[in-house]
């Protein structure tokens, strides 16, 4: 027979695994250790060394990272490179930034097949990205424009504000330009990016892109843009 302290072991043992097992039962109402999730990032490569990555630098996003890449280079190579880079890391959006400038058509028109058969978006821009800026001002519809008047038409626009774009030299997107950009219209009391984005989609729209080095003046950089606001 067992003695008397032994069976109280037993019992004392015994009570123990029954708590233990009623405990891993039980609805636990500990808050869990927060588990902070890595925002995604958006690699954008850019043709220019200073506009676009001043442009897109400045966009403040709330659940999502951007890496805008001035590369210089242009069409086609641009494109082979935004692959390589690509490759090197984990991005949830590629895009390409590149202009139609004076390149070759067929140049312009392969780097957009090439850049979206390799799944790269594209925002371009016939004929220069300083057209996207113009739109945020006026309804631009093509015409009567070259590229080379682009800087002075978009000094004109913003001198009101005391403003100075160098297009020439440094072309940098200030902050207080870039403020300018993502400020409110006067005329119509909406956001300025969002009348960019209404002008450039419709004017897109116009066109069937079978051959997208002849329509002046389209850009798709109001798709960029609109994936960025997703994340603000």
């Amino acid at each position: 027979m067992k003695d008397k302290k032994a069976e109280q072991a037993e019992d004392k043992q015994r009570h123990k695994e029954q708590l233990k097992a009623k405990r891993r039962t039980e609805v636990s109402f500990e808050r869990p250790e927060p588990i902070l999730a890595e925002k995604p990032t958006i690699l954008i490569v850019c043709e220019g060394k200073n506009t676009e990555p001043s442009y897109f630098n400045q966009f403040r996003l709330s659940s999502a990272t951007i890496k805008p890449v001035g590369e210089g280079y242009n069409t086609i190579s641009l494109v082979n490179r935004t692959i390589q880079i690509a490759a090197q890391g984990k991005y949830e959006q590629v895009w390409c930034v590149f202009d139609k400038d004076d390149f070759n058509n067929v140049d312009f028109n392969n780097a957009i097949i090439l850049a979206e058969s390799n799944g790269l978006s594209v925002a371009y821009s016939n004929q220069a990205f300083e057209y996207w800026l113009i739109l945020h001002f006026i309804d631009h519809q093509g015409g009567g424009m070259h590229r080379n008047q682009y800087n002075d038409k978009i000094n004109q626009l913003i001198k009101p504000y005391r403003l100075n774009y160098d297009g020439e030299k440094s072309k940098i997107i200030t902050e207080a330009f870039f403020e300018l950009l993502d400020g409110t219209d006067e005329k119509t009391g909406k956001e300025r990016k969002i009348l960019a984005i209404e002008r450039a989609e419709r004017n897109y729209n116009h066109f069937d892109h079978i051959n997208p080095s002849t329509e002046e003046s389209t850009t798709t950089v109001f798709r960029l843009v609109t994936e960025l606001l997703k994340y603000v």
